[in-house]
């Protein structure tokens, strides 16, 4: 089954980190076979929402929510079972204790149209 572990952070120096600053613990794990991918997204300052309001499309500079925590990326993994994909991401909070992981398994069938 595929799991998303999404990578929640308070912001500051943490969230602002490059990929060549990630702990080495961290990128041992995101080598992994069983991930099948993962991004890490840029502060959330640097985002844009796209909403609809009165059947006119508004563009707002930054995230959708208001919140202390962003979404600072997210890790796809393959596992057996919930508890495996549990144990990763308990390994990864063990290695990054100031982020929270949400684990969330994903449906696995086919879209058209991407």
């Amino acid at each position: 089954m595929k799991y998303a572990l999404l990578n929640y952070s308070k912001g500051g120096a943490a969230g602002e980190r490059g990929a060549r600053d990630m702990h080495p613990g961290i990128a041992a794990v995101l080598d992994r076979p069983n991930v099948s991918g993962w991004v890490r997204l840029q502060p959330a300052e640097s985002a844009t929402t796209v909403t609809l309001k009165a059947r006119t499309t508004l563009l707002t500079d930054g995230p959708f929510v208001d919140s202390k925590e962003f979404l600072g990326g997210f890790i796809m993994i393959e596992a057996d079972n919930l508890d495996e994909a549990l144990a990763v991401a308990a390994e990864l909070q063990e290695l990054d204790a100031t982020a929270a992981i949400e684990v969330r398994p994903v449906f696995e069938q086919e879209l058209g149209g991407a």
